[in-house]
């Protein structure tokens, strides 16, 4: 007996603000195609009050994700790993359409991601360790320095990396207790979006991670300018200097702390830099009671 026909059920993508999938308030969204010019969705196109929305929810999270344990950290990322290798093959199928790789290349792109979270997760009780000090100091006194996440940190996504890339730099925010607002690659954003369902499934707090999808200038002008974003990462504007210098330049009024965007091989075995960026150094005298 002829099955019969059913109709395409298309999934509807929708950004990641507070722990919920809201669509642009705006009600725009634009379209993305794989590598070939062939249409794949409607992503939603964010605006600059999905932007604020952000920000406002980053700093509700930061204040209890700042004051978790380094251990419940570092569990949440591993969770985060758990839950994508789960659904490996859904995202090494956007990875594939979104950048052009055959599917065992796009497999390989998502392994990495998948251990990259675990990476980063195992820093999130050590990183004290290599970040900190108790330093010498004349007189009576315990003398000891203590590293602090920065706060809201604004990431605009690797543009050509749709999904290792992003992982690369969110994950390394995160663990040390920063909230981020995400804009995802502009050309490629799905792999991002599903990430968001990932997370919100992954025991992470809500408004800890952001995502929002949309035009990279348009989204990011208003994150670096924005008086409570603390720190930004410029991944995503490698090789548009224009675009980088208005963004430092917009950065400065609040002083944020930068991340200037460079050349980086995101297949290359991770470093504690992007770690390392966006902590502060907190110097408590303390005295020895003698």
């Amino acid at each position: 007996m002829k099955q019969p026909d059913r109709l395409s059920v298309l999934k509807t993508y929708k950004l990641f603000v507070g722990g919920k999938f809201p669509r642009s308030e705006s009600g725009r969204v634009y379209e993305v195609t794989d590598s070939k010019g062939n249409w794949l969705a409607n992503a939603p196109l964010s605006s600059r009050k999905d932007a604020r929305d952000a920000v406002v929810a980053a700093r509700k999270a930061f204040g209890g994700w700042s004051g978790a344990t380094a251990y419940n950290r570092g569990q949440i990322l591993y969770r985060v790993a758990e839950m994508l290798e789960g659904r490996r093959e859904q995202f090494a199928a956007e990875v594939a359409d979104a950048e052009g790789l055959s599917k065992s290349k796009a497999a390989a792109q998502v392994d990495a991601a998948i251990d990259r979270w675990v990476w980063y997760a195992g820093w999130s009780d050590k990183v004290a360790q290599i970040a900190g000090a108790a330093n010498p100091v004349a007189g009576p006194f315990f003398n000891l320095s203590t590293p602090e996440p920065t706060g809201v940190v604004a990431v605009i996504a690797p543009q050509e990396s749709s999904f290792l890339g992003l992982v690369s730099v969110i994950a390394p925010a995160i663990v040390t207790g920063n909230t981020v607002v995400v804009v995802a690659s502009e050309n490629a954003p799905l792999p991002a979006l599903s990430l968001g369902e990932v997370l919100a499934t992954s025991d992470l707090p809500g408004g800890v991670v952001n995502i929002l999808s949309g035009r990279t200038a348009e989204l990011s002008g208003p994150l670096a300018a924005h008086q409570d974003v603390n720190a930004i990462d410029l991944a995503g504007a490698f090789g548009d200097a224009q675009l980088a210098t208005a963004l430092e330049t917009a950065a400065a009024d609040n002083l944020k702390r930068v991340l200037r965007p460079q050349p980086v091989d995101w297949s290359a075995e991770p470093d504690t830099t992007r770690l390392l960026t966006f902590l502060e150094t907190k110097t408590v005298w303390h005295p020895m009671g003698v």
